[in-house]
């Protein structure tokens, strides 16, 4: 990816990203993370001088490449995928800015006991499945707001930040929001527990998440298109 393409891709997705949060609120900060999971070390530093800063990866391996390699620029790494138990201890060296797809509190135990081993804390989002759907990890939305106060009452390592979500996989827009709403509705019942995120939206429905909401989404293809 060109410099120059980078620049009209980020411009691009800030102007829409602009547009979607002034059509709510004045006051509303929209934080984007980029999704860099198919792409190159040399595509994320040339978004980098573009401008982008935030950057989240899948995998605990490429996570660790990536952030080891690009160890010179002040990025900023977030985790977004499954987290197999044998991968914590990668993960926790490996000290992301953020873990945003928490998603159960049998991990949340795990994740703290081999924190507390280690002396170390870690940002964490409690992952939600909005969407009722198989395919897809995270608490129930009804166990959703029991789940974040238990972790917070007895994982001292972790510090819940907030919640994250994926929308409905549905060609209905509206089913989509619904599902935005329910997650937004649960993160406006935790802000006075310390809730900050509310991570929603990606490439095909980032505008919709933050009109319902979102205060950081997560866009790869948007970003790193050719």
């Amino acid at each position: 990816m060109k410099k120059e393409q980078a620049v009209e891709n980020l411009d691009t997705l800030i102007t829409n990203v602009e547009a979607a949060r002034l059509s709510i609120s004045d006051h509303l900060i929209v934080k984007i993370v980029a999704i860099s999971k198919y792409n190159s070390q040399e595509d994320i530093q040339t978004l980098y001088e573009a401008g982008q800063r935030a950057y989240g990866e899948n995998k605990v391996q490429d996570l660790k490449e990536k952030a080891e390699n690009l160890d010179e620029f002040p990025l900023e790494w977030h985790f977004v995928g499954r987290l197999q138990k044998n991968k914590i201890n990668n993960l926790i060296d490996i000290a992301p800015s953020l873990f945003q797809s928490l998603d159960s509190l049998e991990l949340a135990l795990e994740l703290n006991k081999k924190l507390g081993v280690k002396n170390k804390k870690m940002n964490c989002l409690l992952q939600i499945n909005s969407a009722h759907e198989e395919s897809k990890a995270g608490v129930k939305p009804e166990d959703a707001i029991s789940i974040y106060n238990e972790i917070i009452e007895n994982c001292p390592n972790i510090v819940l930040k907030g919640v994250m979500s994926i929308g409905a996989h549905v060609e209905d827009e509206n089913e989509i929001k619904r599902s935005f709403g329910l997650t937004k509705n649960i993160f406006d019942s935790l802000i006075e527990k310390g809730a900050r995120y509310c991570s929603m939206g990606m490439s095909s429905d980032y505008e919709l998440a933050i009109k319902s909401g979102s205060n950081m989404i997560r866009v790869g293809s948007s970003l790193f298109k050719d």
